[in-house]
């Protein structure tokens, strides 16, 4: 039995499965989108959004939790000065998930990962007349 046991083992052991959440949140706060298995993409989900409500609190703590977690320090510059004024006024959601395909070879069904916004979609809205 499972009980009170979190998370997805993904078939690694806990450093490989840690460094590789490291990974994918560092890249996808980089560039906003990936695509993953569906497994590994419900994890990363978790992971991205409570980095992003450590950016929205934004206090020296907060950022040296995310420098300890996030493998590149431009990145949590990013996250603290673009990415979280532009979730500041709601409360969770802040990344997607898309179901696409099942990838060719194994089979294994994948998924996109993308934030809900990103500063290029904010710069791209039509100005109020």
């Amino acid at each position: 039995m499972r009980h009170r046991k979190t998370g997805r083992a993904l078939g690694r052991n806990s450093s490989h499965r840690k460094a590789m959440y490291r990974n994918m949140v560092t890249s996808l706060f980089q560039h906003h989108r990936i695509e993953t298995t569906e497994a590994k993409a419900k994890e990363l989900r978790v992971i991205s959004d409570q980095m992003i409500s450590l950016g929205k609190d934004g206090t020296l703590s907060a950022r040296r939790l995310a420098l300890a977690y996030i493998m590149d320090k431009n990145v949590v510059a990013r996250l603290f000065a673009d990415l979280a004024p532009l979730f500041s006024r709601i409360q969770g959601g802040y990344t997607r998930l898309i179901k696409t395909r099942n990838r060719y070879g194994d089979g294994a069904p994948m998924a996109v990962v993308e934030l809900t916004r990103t500063p290029t979609t904010a710069d791209a809205a039509p100005a109020a007349v």
